[in-house]
Order: C-alpha cells, then structure tokens, then sequence
C-alpha cells in the first residue's frame, strides 16, 4: 500500500516538472549556472579590441564576424566562427545589436557597446572589465563562500596570499590597468556629477582623499574655477606618479591618521572598500579636518532598500559581492540608512543624498 502511495507522489511530481513554471525554473537555474560565459566572453572582445574595430570613430557600421576579425588580426589567421559565438551571446545581453541580412549576420555597437570604445584620452569601460577579470582576482572567486565561513581574511588574500591593495603595489602592470579602469570609470561619472551637483559652490579650499593622479579633481577646479586650491591627497607612492596640475598640489599621507584641512573634502568609492568602524574613523578624520560648516563630499554606490531584478539594482548587488571577494570581506556597499548612521556616528549632524547618476550617489555631510 505504502509503494503505491509512493508511486503515485513520484507521478505527481512527474506531472508538476512539466508546467510552465517548472519549466522556467530549470531554464533560469541553467542560465545562472552557465553565467560565469556572459564576463569571460565580454572579456574576450576586450582583447581582441571589437568595440573599436567597429566604431571606426563613429560610422559603427554593421560588420560580419569575419570582417571584425580582419580588422583586429590583419596579419590574418583566427576563427570567424568563434567570434561570432561571442558576439551573438554577448548580443543577447545588449552589447552588441545583431542585424541578420541575406543569411548573413553583422553587428554594430548598442549603447552600451560604445562604453567599450576608447576616447580621445585613451579611456573607456574596457580597462574596468580587463581589471576585473585578471588571474589573481579570478583565482579568488572559488572561494566567496570562505567569505561566510571565515570573514576575517576576504576570498582574494586567500587565494593570492596578501591582500588585494599590496598586491597590486607589488605588480606595476596591475596597478597601471587598475588605475586606468578607475579613471575610464570615474570620468564619465564626474561629468555627470557636475552637471547635477552644485555643492561646490562657495569651496575656497578643496581635498580630494584617495585621488590618484588627480583626474576628477582637476575636472572639478575646471568646473569651478572660483576654488582656490586643490589638495590631492593619497599614498605617497600614489601620488608621486602624479602629473603636475594648475592650482593642485599632491600631499602623500594615510587618511587613517590624519587628513588635510579644507572647506571641503572629497572622497569617490573610498567608504566602500572599508567596514563600518574604519569609515567611522576616517569620517572622524574628515570632520577633524573641516571648519564649521564646511563638509564631505563622499560618492559611493548606494544601495537600494529593497531588492527587485532591475539593471541598476543587480549592478550595485553584484559590485557589493566583488567588494567582498576581492577588497574587504567586511567592506561593502550600503543603504542611504546605512550611510545616514554613519553621519551621525561620526559626528556630522546633517546629512543629504544627491541621485545624480544610477551607480554613484552624491553623499554630503555637513559639519
């Protein structure tokens, strides 16, 4: 009686496997588990440098697999077919838009396929994807769920064996491409930034905390030229690499310890990398360094409160992740909430969010 019983359960089952949602199911699981082929293949075209290849500075004519090909390999040789696997799957996510004419299949760039391409300062979105999927960051991803089993050590020193920022010091190569991936980044952002931010208005005296060579604050003392003087302000092997700016000068120190006095100070993805009591202490550092009245200009990937399958949500989850596997186990992105809390830990009572671009949030803190 019992094996019956059984028998009929099973069938029950067997039945349910075969509705649409069953279906569905298997079929979202199955594109989940085959994911890891959507970043290699981006970046493969990186490689290969496709995105240019088809801009030709901006005709961004539909081109055949093999006419793309001619173009990054013009000695001759590669595989036509296998590029057009790539360009067809990274199609199915927008890179590229597929026309299909007489049997034959061509492409050109979609919006954001021109974010590959490279401007007239030799930058682009490229750099990012090349920094983010190099050997010692990939090793590291096997191990995202030591991140839940031991918080102390983030997945990347695990696998590599120091930390990520040492490391890259230790690797030129490395460093160069991640430096060029923030700036390919962070220009688009900050031009955005200052077309929707007025914040700097009144600033006589500007730091940039963790500024690298000093790229966006020299857009912003262009913007606004009625500041006076900028402080770019970052590890002293940093900022010895960097260029001679009118009006900035490049001071070499640790944001733990101390931080440079101005009116206001400047900070871009600096919070994320960090856990909360470090934030605190360099908000603390901040507030130290600022007169009364003056603030902090911190732009960070904002979280949303309440998760759903948009574009702009699943970016700023998937960045929390490579947070937490490559930089601080405990670092991460946070809700404006979060971010309020920490204003208020640190001692700054006034705090305001500027949504001036769907990555970045402006975070003021006035003191």
């Amino acid at each position: 009686m019992m094996n019956k019983e059984n028998h009929r359960i099973k069938e029950r089952k067997m039945e349910k496997e075969g509705t649409e949602s069953r279906k569905q199911a298997r079929l979202a699981i199955m594109e989940l588990a085959n994911m890891i082929s959507v970043p290699m293949s981006l970046n493969a075209v990186v490689r290969l440098n496709v995105a240019d290849a088809i801009w030709q500075d901006g005709s961004n004519s539909p081109l055949s697999a093999a006419e793309i090909l001619h173009r990054v390999l013009p000695d001759g040789g590669g595989d036509s077919e296998n590029l057009q696997r790539l360009l067809r799957m990274l199609s199915s996510y927008g890179v590229f838009e597929e026309h299909i004419t007489g049997g034959q299949r061509k492409y050109s760039l979609t919006d954001v396929g021109k974010t590959l391409t490279t401007d007239d300062q030799g930058l682009s979105f490229a750099h990012y994807v090349l920094q983010h999927h190099q050997e010692a960051l990939v090793k590291a991803w096997p191990l995202v769920h030591e991140a839940v089993v031991d918080p102390t050590k983030e997945p990347f020193e695990k696998a590599n064996g120091e930390a990520a920022y040492s490391y890259y010091l230790k690797k030129p190569e490395m460093n160069e491409l991640m430096l060029k991936a923030m700036s390919g980044v962070s220009v688009p952002f900050i031009r955005a930034m200052l077309e929707g931010y007025d914040g700097f208005q009144g600033v006589q005296k500007l730091v940039d905390v963790g500024g690298s060579g000093g790229d966006c604050l020299h857009m912003i003392l262009q913007k606004h030229p009625s500041i006076k003087e900028g402080i770019n302000f970052d590890l002293p092997e940093v900022v010895a690499k960097a260029p001679q700016i009118p009006r900035v000068t490049h001071v070499g120190g640790d944001m733990f310890k101390y931080i440079p006095q101005g009116d206001a100070i400047f900070m871009k993805w600096v919070l994320t990398t960090w856990t909360d009591e470090e934030c605190k202490h360099i908000m603390q550092n901040c507030y130290k360094a600022l007169p009364e009245g003056g603030k902090l200009i911190a732009c960070e990937p904002v979280l949303p409160e309440y998760s759903d399958e948009s574009h702009r949500t699943r970016a700023l989850l998937e960045g929390d992740i490579f947070v937490m596997t490559i930089y601080r186990a405990k670092g991460k992105h946070r809700t404006e909430e979060q971010f309020r809390q920490l204003a208020i830990s640190a001692g700054f009572p006034h705090f305001r969010a500027f949504h001036v671009d769907h990555f970045y949030t402006a975070l003021e803190f006035q003191k």
